[in-house]
């Protein structure tokens, strides 16, 4: 094993995960870790909250020290851009010219924001934010205050609004659903959320899209498919992201809205793994294709990929996990919801403290607590039972919450 050589292709927090796990498991071994960017890997979350809003140091946005690497024998390099991978010959092919050998191939390439097709896209002052290059952009662009206009009510949407209120931008979100995250959470969590961004003060132009961009050289208004015309110093795009799969199917592995993969997060060819935002894997316990584009999905799936590169048994099954904090209002997500008949409310949403589950057939699939605490564990026992709940024990704030994930969790052990 000493004399194997572990290539990560994405200097991301999947990949940096990835590289400390090799190490950690005893690997020792050559880990060459290529990154598309001049930074050494780093968490996004910073980038729409504290470090956006000036309120963190730089440093902090970092997966590890900047002695790291060196110090654990792993071989970053943020300068070369992979050109090519070839599975057959276990090799990747470097813009440089170089070409790496390797015994196992870890691919975490990420995501890249979807970007707008109207006129106007190409004027100055129009942002996108996934880098940490993007964000020290609109660092600036929020210390010369002004007015934003926000296109897209999603995460990056909702939170770069909150930040920027926070900093005291006049701010207008836009976006063609109507509430933010209508097709994730729905009307019920959806109203919530544009009401949390109404209170602090966004101007909100839901249900409408965008037409164009104009001004000269740089972009001075926005005008929406209803016929709006929104003025700005500036816009910041947030339409979701595109897995980066180019690598990948240009190598000829099996790519469908990101990189195939089995539950241990092995693509179509035998030595080559994929994680993170570009993984859709199988997931044991949901029994079809998931692909997730969270940081907790990056910090846990990249050191799962690495045990299984390493040959230990290994199978993906975590339960979905994502956070968000939007001005006072933080709220843990856990669950995979595509589908469900009813949302049940434990606690008052108009007071801003509650948690909201997501049932399906009486059964729990999903569920959100918003500024309340400690109760994650107690939401994934229910959502891993698949037993039918009584909906009004669930809503009951006298019944214990661990209480009834205790009871869940013993009928299924009882039915198996």
């Amino acid at each position: 094993m000493s004399k194997q050589t572990f290539v990560i292709v994405g200097a991301s927090l999947a990949g940096a995960k990835a590289a400390e796990e090799l190490r950690s498991q005893g690997f020792d071994g050559r880990v060459v870790l290529l990154g598309g960017e001049a930074e050494r890997p780093y968490e996004r979350p910073p980038l729409t909250k504290d470090y956006l809003r000036g309120e963190s140091e730089r440093d902090k946005a970092y997966v590890h020290a900047a002695g790291f690497y060196a110090d654990n024998e792993i071989e970053l390099e943020t300068a070369p851009t992979v050109t090519a991978i070839d599975p057959a010959a276990s090799r990747v092919i470097l813009d440089d010219g170089r070409t790496l050998e390797f015994d196992r191939l870890l691919l975490t390439t990420g995501a890249e924001p979807r970007r707008i097709s109207v006129d106007g896209a190409d004027l100055d002052g129009v942002y996108y934010l996934r880098t940490l290059a993007d964000c020290d952009a609109l660092r600036e662009r929020l210390d010369a205050g002004g007015r934003v206009v926000v296109v897209g009510a999603g995460w990056i949407g909702s939170e770069f609004a909150a930040s920027a209120r926070q900093r005291g931008l006049e701010v207008t979100l836009v976006d063609p659903l109507a509430l933010p995250n209508e097709r994730i959470f729905g009307a019920e969590i959806g109203s919530f959320y544009r009401d949390v961004h109404a209170s602090h003060g966004v101007e909100l132009a839901l249900g409408d899209g965008v037409e164009a961009f104009t001004g000269d050289k740089a972009v001075g208004h926005v005008r929406t498919s209803g016929g709006r015309e929104i003025d700005c110093d500036f816009v910041v795009v947030g339409i979701g992201v595109a897995p980066r799969v180019e690598l990948a199917r240009d190598a000829g592995l099996d790519v469908d809205d990101g990189i195939l993969v089995d539950e241990k997060l092995q693509t179509s060819a035998p030595n080559v793994f994929a994680a993170g935002d570009v993984a859709r894997a199988s997931h044991p316990f949901y029994g079809e294709r998931v692909r997730l584009e969270h940081w907790s999905n990056a910090l846990n799936q990249g050191p799962a990929a690495a045990r299984a590169m390493l040959g230990e048994p290994t199978s993906y099954d975590r339960i979905p996990y994502f956070f968000s904090d939007q001005y006072d209002v933080g709220m843990e997500y856990s669950g995979y919801a595509p589908k469900w008949d009813e949302v049940v409310f434990r606690g008052d949403r108009d007071s801003g403290q509650f948690i909201a589950f997501w049932l399906r057939d009486k059964r729990v699939v999903a569920g959100m607590n918003v500024n309340v605490w400690d109760v994650n564990e107690h939401v994934q026992t229910l959502i891993r039972s698949r037993q039918p709940i009584d909906t009004h024990a669930l809503s009951d704030l006298d019944t214990p919450l661990e209480a009834l994930a205790a009871q869940s969790a013993s009928a299924t052990e009882a039915s198996t």
